[in-house]
C-alpha cells in the first residue's frame, strides 16, 4: 500500500472562511503555499482543524478540490471522510476520488454507541469503497466518544484494510503501547502511526512514531518540520528545545474565554487570528456556531505568536 508517502509533518489543512461563511478559495490557497513552503511532508485536508463537521458536503467537495488543485502533485494530499454513518462516509469518498485525493481519513461511526464489531465493519466498507487509496483510522476520542481498540487497528492492517492511524486520544501510554504491539506484529512498514499531539511530538518520535499530524502546523509548519528532523537525527536535546518553544506558542489555543466559548472556539480561533496575523488568510471567520474571540483576545495571541513564532 501507499502508506509510506504519508509520514512526516502533515499538517490537518484549515479551511479558511469569508466573513459571510463561504470558504475563502484565494485565502486557501495562500494557506497550502504557505504549509508546502515550510516544507511539509503531505497535507490533510478535512479534519478538525479544518472544521469538516461544520461544513456542508458542498463545501467540503469545495474546499479539497481546491486543495489537490494547488498542491497539484507537490505533495500527497489525504483526505477527512468523517461523517456519522458508513453510508455519508461512503458519499464523502465518492468525492475524494472525484478530487483526486491520495488516502483517506476516517473516524468510527458516532452519535449513536457502537461495538467493535460494528467499527471494524465500517472500516471494512470504506476500505472496499477505494481499495487504491490507503486508509487512516482516526481515534479522536473526545469528538467520537469512544477509543479506537489497538487490536481491532492490527487486525484490519494485516488484512490490508487500514494503513495507519491518526492519534488524537492525548494518552502518550495508549500511543506508545500501539507503536509497541505494531512493531512486535511485523507491521512497521504496513502500519503508519501518527501523532495528533502537538506539544508531545518528541516523545512520539522517541517512541517510534512515522510522523505529527499538528493543527498549530498550520501557523508555524517550518517548526514542526525542523522538530521531525532533530528527532528523525537523534538530536533529543535539540528537539526538546524546540518542543518547548511549540508548546508556548500553542498557548493560543487557550486564550478565549471558556465562559463564553468551547475550546473548539477559543483553539481554532487560536489558529485562524495567528493566520491573519501573520498575512495568510484573510479572515478569522469560524463556521458557525464557534463564537469569535474579542479584541483582547486576539491582541493577546498577536504578542505569542510575536514571540515564539520560529523563524529557521
Amino acid at each position: 500500500m501507499a502508506s509510506a508517502t504519508f509520514t512526516g509533518v502533515i499538517p490537518p489543512v484549515m479551511t479558511p472562511l469569508h466573513p459571510d461563511g463561504n470558504v475563502d478559495e484565494k485565502s486557501l490557497r495562500q494557506l497550502v503555499d504557505h504549509l508546502i513552503d515550510g516544507g511539509v511532508d503531505g497535507l490533510f485536508a478535512l479534519g478538525s482543524s479544518g472544521e469538516t463537521a461544520f461544513l456542508t458536503r458542498e463545501q467540503r467537495k469545495f474546499a479539497l478540490t481546491t486543495i489537490i488543485d494547488h498542491t497539484a502533485g507537490r505533495v500527497p494530499v489525504t483526505a477527512g471522510v468523517i461523517e456519522t454513518t458508513t453510508a455519508r462516509v461512503i458519499e464523502l469518498v465518492d468525492d475524494a476520488i472525484e478530487a483526486g485525493a491520495q488516502g483517506l481519513v476516517a473516524t468510527a461511526p458516532f452519535y449513536t454507541r457502537t461495538h467493535d464489531m460494528e467499527i471494524e465493519e465500517h472500516f471494512r466498507k470504506i476500505h472496499a469503497a477505494a481499495p487504491e487509496l490507503p486508509l487512516f483510522a482516526y481515534n479522536i476520542p473526545v469528538s467520537v466518544h469512544s477509543n479506537l481498540n489497538p487490536v481491532m487497528l492490527l487486525k484490519l492492517a494485516k488484512e490490508g484494510v487500514l494503513a495507519g492511524t491518526k492519534d488524537s486520544s492525548g494518552n502518550d501510554g495508549a500511543i506508545r503501547a500501539l507503536i509497541e504491539a505494531r512493531d512486535d506484529a511485523g507491521l512497521t512498514k504496513e502500519f503508519r502511526i501518527l501523532t495528533g499531539s502537538e506539544t508531545t511530538v518528541d516523545f512520539a518520535y522517541l517512541a517510534g512514531a512515522d510522523g505529527v499530524v499538528p493543527g498549530l502546523g498550520n501557523v508555524d509548519p517550518a517548526a514542526y518540520v525542523t522538530l521531525a528532523k532533530l528527532c528523525l537525527d537523534g538530536q533529543w536535546a535539540e528537539a526538546a528545545a524546540l518542543q518547548k518553544r511549540i508548546n508556548h506558542l500553542f498557548h493560543i489555543v487557550f486564550v478565549g474565554d471558556p465562559s463564553r466559548m468551547s475550546g473548539s472556539s477559543s483553539g481554532l480561533g487560536g489558529f485562524k487570528t495567528a493566520l491573519t496575523h501573520l498575512g495568510i488568510i484573510d479572515s478569522s471567520t469560524m463556521a458557525p456556531p464557534h463564537q469569535s474571540l474579542n479584541d483582547e483576545e486576539v491582541a493577546r495571541i498577536h504578542a505569542i505568536v510575536d514571540e515564539f513564532l520560529y523563524t529557521p
